[in-house]
Protein backbone atom coordinates (compact mmCIF):
# COMPACT_ATOMS: atom_id res chain seq x y z
CA UNK A 1 0.00 0.00 0.00
CA UNK A 2 1.19 3.36 -0.95
CA UNK A 3 0.76 6.53 0.38
CA UNK A 4 0.84 9.66 -1.51
CA UNK A 5 1.18 13.27 -0.06
CA UNK A 6 0.98 16.18 -3.04
CA UNK A 7 3.69 18.82 -2.80
CA UNK A 8 4.49 21.08 -0.32
CA UNK A 9 2.41 19.52 2.16
CA UNK A 10 4.33 16.41 2.02
CA UNK A 11 7.46 17.53 2.84
CA UNK A 12 5.94 19.28 5.80
CA UNK A 13 4.52 15.97 6.77
CA UNK A 14 8.20 14.37 6.24
CA UNK A 15 10.22 17.02 7.56
CA UNK A 16 7.91 17.23 10.80
CA UNK A 17 8.01 13.56 10.89
CA UNK A 18 11.56 13.27 10.19
CA UNK A 19 12.86 15.48 12.65
CA UNK A 20 10.53 14.70 15.22
CA UNK A 21 12.49 11.18 14.67
CA UNK A 22 16.20 12.60 14.26
CA UNK A 23 15.67 15.04 17.78
CA UNK A 24 13.85 11.77 19.39
CA UNK A 25 16.99 9.42 18.80
CA UNK A 26 19.61 11.77 19.50
CA UNK A 27 17.71 13.09 22.65
CA UNK A 28 17.39 16.65 21.39
CA UNK A 29 14.49 18.95 22.39
CA UNK A 30 13.35 20.72 19.29
CA UNK A 31 10.04 22.63 18.23
CA UNK A 32 7.55 22.44 15.68
CA UNK A 33 9.50 24.42 13.31
CA UNK A 34 13.08 23.36 13.85
CA UNK A 35 11.54 20.04 13.52
CA UNK A 36 10.26 20.47 10.18
CA UNK A 37 13.38 22.62 9.00
CA UNK A 38 15.68 19.78 10.20
CA UNK A 39 13.72 17.34 8.74
CA UNK A 40 13.52 19.12 5.12
CA UNK A 41 17.30 19.32 5.03
CA UNK A 42 17.82 15.96 6.14
CA UNK A 43 15.84 14.82 3.55
CA UNK A 44 18.50 17.16 1.13
CA UNK A 45 20.97 15.01 2.94
CA UNK A 46 19.42 11.77 3.25
CA UNK A 47 18.72 11.77 -0.30
CA UNK A 48 22.62 13.13 -1.82
CA UNK A 49 23.84 10.41 0.43
CA UNK A 50 21.70 7.26 -0.09
CA UNK A 51 22.25 8.34 -4.15
CA UNK A 52 26.20 8.29 -3.72
CA UNK A 53 25.88 5.17 -1.87
CA UNK A 54 23.48 3.66 -4.85
CA UNK A 55 20.84 2.74 -2.28
CA UNK A 56 17.01 3.73 -2.64
CA UNK A 57 13.99 4.60 0.22
CA UNK A 58 12.31 7.74 -1.26
CA UNK A 59 9.78 5.79 -3.36
CA UNK A 60 6.85 6.28 -0.70
CA UNK A 61 6.57 8.15 2.26
CA UNK A 62 7.90 6.23 4.51
CA UNK A 63 10.97 5.79 2.76
CA UNK A 64 11.25 9.42 2.43
CA UNK A 65 10.71 9.74 6.56
CA UNK A 66 13.54 7.04 6.67
CA UNK A 67 15.91 8.94 4.28
CA UNK A 68 15.06 12.59 5.92
CA UNK A 69 16.25 10.92 8.99
CA UNK A 70 18.77 9.82 8.41
CA UNK A 71 20.01 12.79 6.87
CA UNK A 72 18.56 14.77 10.25
CA UNK A 73 20.49 12.43 12.55
CA UNK A 74 23.93 12.87 10.74
CA UNK A 75 23.11 16.58 10.54
CA UNK A 76 22.46 16.30 14.48
CA UNK A 77 25.92 14.50 14.94
CA UNK A 78 27.75 17.13 12.71
CA UNK A 79 26.31 19.91 14.96
CA UNK A 80 26.98 17.95 18.47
Amino acid sequence: MTIEVPGIIGWIIVGLAAGWLASTIMKRKGGLITNALLGLVGAIVGGVLFSLLGLEGGDNILGSILVATVGAILILAIVQ
